[in-house]
């Protein structure tokens, strides 16, 4: 992985510095250098993925800068001024290095960087794994917002399905067997006529019942039981 940064300084000699040493580090892709706040925000912020940047700065500083992007995951002050060092960590601040900037100082600073973005990404697939999206349900005049990953099962109820979480259960108008087919809900396997459920909180299967991981039990269908021979695969 490489990631997009920005250098910001008004001086012309510690941009050139700065410059030189990021591009000793090979995950560090520079795709623009400014001379000041000003001129970084005429650019598409939303490239950017390290902000390398000063705090004393004609016009806008960089700390209320960073008050305008703290949607960028990272942000790094290399400064002459340590007496801001405290104030900077309030806005999510990586780190801060007092000038002049060293190739061996920023080293630590680039792996605080790598380590920052690799639990960072880590954290995303975590919360892709067990379902980060959400869907939203109209129940009567109302729209309720459920996160998938907190559904434990679905009950049949006529023309109407039951979504069911640890807090609360909700209506909808639509029936089981259309439910099922909504792209939203390939993670759920259909164990009876009346119910189905997400596959990855399946504790135990008997014959007649399995057991979620809630330790709530439901039956199995004698036409539903080829459903869940995944759970029997190695």
């Amino acid at each position: 992985m490489s990631y997009r940064c920005v250098l910001i300084d008004d001086d012309e000699m510690d941009r050139l510095m700065l410059s030189s040493i990021v591009r000793k580090f090979p995950q560090l892709h520079i795709i623009g250098v400014f001379e000041s706040a000003e001129d970084l925000l005429q650019f598409d912020t939303k490239k950017i993925d390290v902000l390398l940047l000063d705090i004393d700065m004609p016009g806008m500083s960089g700390l209320e800068l960073r008050k305008i992007l703290m949607d960028v995951p990272v942000c790094v002050y290399i400064s002459s001024h340590p007496e801001f060092a405290i104030e900077s960590f309030s806005l999510e601040t990586l780190d801060f290095i007092t000038k002049p900037l060293l190739t061996e100082r920023f080293a630590q600073t680039y792996n605080r960087i790598l380590e920052y973005m690799e639990i960072k990404e880590k954290a995303q697939l975590y919360e892709a794994s067990i379902g980060g999206e959400t869907i939203t349900i109209k129940e009567g005049h109302m729209q309720s917002k459920i996160k998938l990953h907190e559904i434990l099962y679905l009950e049949a109820l006529k023309d109407y399905t039951k979504i069911i979480t640890p807090h609360k259960k909700h209506l909808v108008l639509s029936n089981l067997g259309t439910l099922l087919k909504d792209i939203h809900f390939q993670s759920f396997v259909r164990i009876h006529r009346s119910y189905a459920v997400q596959k990855n909180i399946i504790a135990k299967v008997g014959a007649t019942q399995l057991e979620l991981l809630n330790k709530t039990q439901l039956p199995i269908g004698k036409n539903y039981k080829s459903n869940l021979n995944f759970m029997f695969e190695t």
